[in-house]
């Protein structure tokens, strides 16, 4: 489930970029400037502003953060482990009853990081709604408690729409309604935490006739969703897949791939290796290598972008970009620097795909677990 800078982009990997070139800013969207576009020249000066862009690592700098990585990764006990996998709903739960709706936050970046999503950027990524599609004739999506099961291909949450996005229901899914008011946008918004969707169909924000809210555990692949394949324009993961156990991520993402419809797009945003957040971790929250275990029992994996390119690549998706956002975000009161890593990713299904190699593999890799 996430800057305008005209700066050069330095491939040195297979999925790797480490700044973003210029986007063309949607109209009617204020925003602030992409990222890329506040340097710091002067060490001196480093207190001047609340955040710096681009921050080139030293050696000396990632290999302190290496260490610091190796001194915690003691994994913890495989009974303890499983606690945390079999609990992990109830984690979830118990994280939005304490947040509420003090976790939808506006996240004022995601269409300056994705216009993909804004109003009057979009392009029909495969055609207008899917063959045979009768719709509900002026009826609302159905309650999320719905069995979504029961839906098939011609019968289903928003089939009359033209521009379907599906995405978590964190901060995402208020803003894409606010700002995008196109009239055939339709958003499908889930989460593990059956707690979270509840907070989303009662916010005053949530409009049943353009988003629908159902629970979902991505990181089971015979969970049904209440769409059928080749349906969403846009898939958006903003903090989503660092959520999921390492070894369900390959499943998920394929399932993801085959939602999409040809030249549909996967829209990411998430935590990058050595991350102030992975470097907090202390001894007896690791899990396995860069995967912990936060205080509250939720839990957190830490990327590469190699390992993402794999991980879109094996699952038939095409890259479209792929870098890392290394800022430094400073507290000026406390007189506190703290370095964040973040990588961003864009993959699109080819036209004509039709995910069945990928869906088959999926199939395959949970049978074989």
């Amino acid at each position: 489930m996430a800057a305008p800078g005209a700066v050069a982009v330095a491939e040195h990997g297979a999925g790797s970029e480490t700044a973003q070139s210029p986007v063309e800013a949607p109209a009617g969207v204020s925003r602030r400037q992409q990222f890329g576009n506040r340097f710091l020249t002067d060490p001196s000066q480093v207190f001047q502003h609340n955040a710096w862009d681009n921050v080139e690592w030293t050696e000396e700098r990632e290999a302190a953060a290496r260490r610091k990585v190796q001194e915690n990764s003691e994994p913890l006990p495989a009974e303890k482990q499983e606690d945390y996998e079999v609990r992990a709903n109830e984690y979830w739960n118990d994280f939005y009853k304490i947040h509420k709706n003090r976790f939808f936050k506006d996240r004022h970046w995601l269409f300056t990081e994705f216009p993909e999503l804004a109003l009057n950027c979009r392009t029909k990524a495969g055609g207008d709604t899917l063959d045979g599609g009768a719709g509900r004739d002026g009826e609302g999506p159905a309650s999320s408690h719905t069995d979504v099961s029961s839906f098939n291909g011609c019968d289903f949450p928003g089939s009359e729409s033209t521009y379907r996005v599906g995405c978590g229901v964190g901060n995402t899914v208020f803003p894409i309604l606010k700002t995008n008011n196109d009239p055939g946008l339709f958003v499908y918004c889930c989460d593990f935490s059956s707690t979270a969707v509840e907070l989303i169909e009662t916010n005053e924000d949530f409009d049943p006739q353009r988003c629908f809210a159902f629970v979902h555990d991505l990181s089971d692949p015979e969970a049904e969703f209440p769409v059928p394949n080749g349906s969403l324009d846009v898939i958006v993961l903003i903090f989503v897949l660092s959520a999921l156990h390492p070894d369900r991520m390959y499943v998920s993402i394929s399932r993801l791939a085959r939602l999409l419809k040809p030249g549909g797009m996967l829209l990411l945003r998430d935590y990058g290796r050595y991350d102030m957040a992975q470097l907090r971790f202390k001894k007896g929250r690791c899990l396995s290598e860069n995967f912990y275990v936060r205080g509250d029992g939720t839990r957190v994996y830490f990327f590469t972008q190699d390992e993402l390119h794999e991980l879109f690549t094996r699952a038939g998706l095409e890259k479209v970009q792929n870098l890392v956002d290394r800022r430094l975000q400073v507290n000026r009161g406390k007189q506190l620097t703290m370095h964040r890593v973040w990588i961003q990713c864009k993959y699109r299904k080819a036209s004509g795909a039709d995910g069945g190699r990928a869906a088959g593999e999926a199939r395959s890799g949970s049978e074989a677990r």
